[in-house]
């Protein structure tokens, strides 16, 4: 009896160790990833959740470097899974907190989506870049956990919009998040040095009065929409975007501009697009879609230029000596072989392995469910 228990625990042990070095199946992927998923949504709600139940003026989300209190309320009927939300950026910035706290009081109320929740975030800062200083990426990224997994949210289904100050905020948050946004709208902000062409796959909007001459906002607004208009001449399948210099209108457009909402609405977040363009702004992040850099070689204007075609990944441009490709079956077919190539030269060439531990790996470091990739592998640049 002993010698046949001992054969049968052998047996499961080569069975297991044979399953590990081959990998999941999709099949066992599919399963493996909804548990995954569902284990990590349970732990966000159970960490996260105690936000929403206290009194309304406390609300907030947090960080060690920062806290951003919020204000919600849900729209419509869609089922919880399936809703929208609608993040949306108060004016205001270097001027006394009371004209602030004025101005978050009306961003509350000042749009109205047919559908999903829409929270106004109280800025953490009184400063004309209260919406962009480098900890608010993560409040960010909290908020939308929080809504995703407490609220019912579509991660699929995240929109960014913002007037005046955060108008300035959704200028450099746009591309800088753009993996984030199923689109985005901006409102009477100042575009700076921004580069937009993070955008490629997240429709945008500009909008701005051309009578708002202050900081010469209508003429670089103005100035900004050719630039995409040249962004999607020379790339028709991407950068969908529409600009509004609006005439006779001064600053404050007369909530014209609430026609962004039911446009924006017509899309959802892809967040597998085979083919990216991804370029650092003034605050670097790691990652961006599927691609991950080397964090010690993030830095301002550092670009990737990536696209897949069939089993083929194809590196345009890279400036990092190395980069790490997080993939899933809607990416490639990972039950074939996968190029990576770069200038002709093949820069591997074989199968990847479906394994829980890169679910978890990414999943945790990407913090939205969408994200939660199979398999990865890191290609050497030099």
């Amino acid at each position: 009896m002993k010698r046949k228990l001992l054969l049968s625990l052998l047996l499961v042990q080569s069975i297991l160790m044979a399953s590990a070095k081959s990998g999941l199946s999709r099949q066992q992927s599919a399963k493996v990833q909804e548990k995954v998923v569902s284990e990590w949504m349970e732990s966000q709600r159970a960490l996260l959740g105690p936000i929403l139940s206290r009194a309304e003026g406390q609300r907030a989300v947090a960080s060690s470097r920062a806290t951003m209190p919020f204000w919600y309320t849900v729209y419509g009927n869609a089922p919880r899974g399936d809703r929208s939300l609608w993040i949306s950026l108060h004016g205001g910035g270097g001027v006394a907190q009371q004209v602030n706290d004025g101005q978050w009081d009306n961003q509350k109320r000042l749009y109205e989506p047919e559908e999903g929740v829409y929270v106004a975030p109280r800025a953490p800062w009184n400063a004309w870049d209260m919406w962009c200083q480098e900890p608010i990426d993560e409040l960010y990224e909290q908020l939308i956990r929080l809504m995703v997994c407490c609220e019912g949210v579509n991660p699929d289904k995240v929109y960014l919009m913002g007037y005046s100050a955060g108008g300035d905020g959704v200028w450099r948050e746009a591309p800088r998040m753009a993996d984030h946004w199923a689109a985005a709208s901006m409102m009477a902000g100042h575009p700076g040095d921004v580069s937009l062409v993070n955008l490629r796959n997240t429709p945008f909007m500009i909008w701005c009065g051309a009578n708002d001459a202050a900081y010469n906002r209508n003429v670089l607004c103005a100035q900004r929409g050719v630039q995409m208009d040249s962004l999607r001449n020379d790339c028709p399948e991407g950068y969908i975007h529409e600009t509004h210099i609006m005439e006779g209108k001064p600053h404050w457009m007369d909530r014209e501009d609430r026609a962004a909402l039911p446009w924006m609405q017509r899309y959802v977040r892809n967040p597998y697009p085979k083919a990216v363009v991804w370029q650092q702004e003034a605050v670097v992040r790691p990652a961006f879609y599927w691609i991950e850099a080397p964090q010690d070689e993030l830095e301002r204007g550092r670009r990737v230029d990536i696209a897949i075609e069939g089993n083929t990944i194809t590196i345009k441009r890279c400036d990092y000596t190395s980069l790490t490709l997080w993939l899933n079956d809607e990416l490639v077919d990972l039950d074939k072989n996968v190029t990576v190539k770069s200038n002709g030269t093949t820069l591997f060439h074989g199968r990847l392995q479906r394994t829980e531990a890169d679910m978890q790996a990414s999943l945790s470091h990407r913090g939205d469910p969408r994200y939660c990739f199979p398999a990865r592998v890191k290609i050497d640049m030099r």
